[in-house]
């Protein structure tokens, strides 16, 4: 705003110097509070801008992670389903040597028995 003419204030003519002086202070006072205000209001404008300009531009990075993430675990999973059935292989192949080892263990317990039975019939 541009500041106020103190002369262009209209006064009734039986008006003292002192109140005309008084009335020029008061708008000049007004005219700068007022002139602070808006430039406050202004500079909250352009604050709150740049912080919607940075929160807009991170979600849009968050957004693209979001989608490198998502495109990863549809690789992830389409692998683990082409990996599935040498899995299921990998398990019953473990179980089938598991089994095999029981037996293992099995038969040398009883060719021990076998032996220790050889060797006792041999004292004879």
């Amino acid at each position: 705003m541009d500041d106020i003419d103190p002369d262009h204030v209209a006064l009734p003519p039986d008006q003292s110097p002192e109140v005309r002086r008084l009335c020029t202070e008061l708008f000049e006072k007004l005219s700068e509070y007022l002139q602070g205000e808006l430039a406050m209001t202004s500079e909250d404008y352009r604050l709150l801008e740049h912080m919607n300009r940075i929160t807009k531009d991170k979600y849009e990075n968050m957004t693209e992670v979001a989608k490198q993430v998502g495109t990863s675990l549809h690789q992830l999973n389409d692998k683990y389903r082409n990996l599935k059935p040498y899995l299921e292989q990998i398990d019953q192949l473990d179980a089938a040597v598991t089994d095999l080892e029981n037996t293992a263990y099995q038969l040398d317990a009883y060719s021990k028995k076998l032996e220790a039975r050889f060797k006792s019939l041999e004292k004879k």
